[in-house]
């Protein structure tokens, strides 16, 4: 960064892209992989499921840029675990403003829930290996 901090250079934003990618690699993997484990994913899937593992990919990179600058003048594990909670809690949560209250349907929002809390935990871990092994610069 320049003098007033204020400039990404060209060299931060390059980590910043390789971490949002491996970070949406990683939330992608742990996505599909939790799709694979639904009954109906072999027969349910089609063009919306690509929209949402395309969605699931973007909140991925989204999560890796931000932890990346959580991380990067901090060592604090409350706001690691801030991170991973509330970017969880936002993918998670948004359903339940279309649903209408039914016991089956809360019971699908949990599962979602814990679905997205799983997927940036797993990115998170990726990127603490990544940034332990000096692979990727926080």
């Amino acid at each position: 960064m320049d003098n007033n901090n204020t400039t990404l250079t060209i060299t931060e934003r390059i980590e910043s892209l390789k971490i949002g990618c491996l970070a949406a690699i990683a939330f992608t993997l742990t996505y599909l992989i939790t799709l694979l484990i639904q009954l109906n994913f072999l027969t349910e899937f089609n063009a919306m499921g690509w929209t949402q593992v395309s969605i699931a990919a973007l909140s991925g990179f989204l999560f890796g840029v931000t932890y990346r600058y959580i991380v990067q003048n901090q060592e604090n594990p409350h706001l690691k675990d801030g991170a991973v909670f509330a970017f969880g809690l936002v993918r998670g949560l948004v359903p339940l403003e279309t649903t209408d209250g039914a016991n089956e349907q809360i019971i699908a929002l949990c599962f979602f829930l814990g679905e997205s809390l799983l997927c940036f935990a797993v990115a998170r871990w990726c990127l603490d290996i990544a940034f332990f092994y000096g692979w990727l610069k926080p």
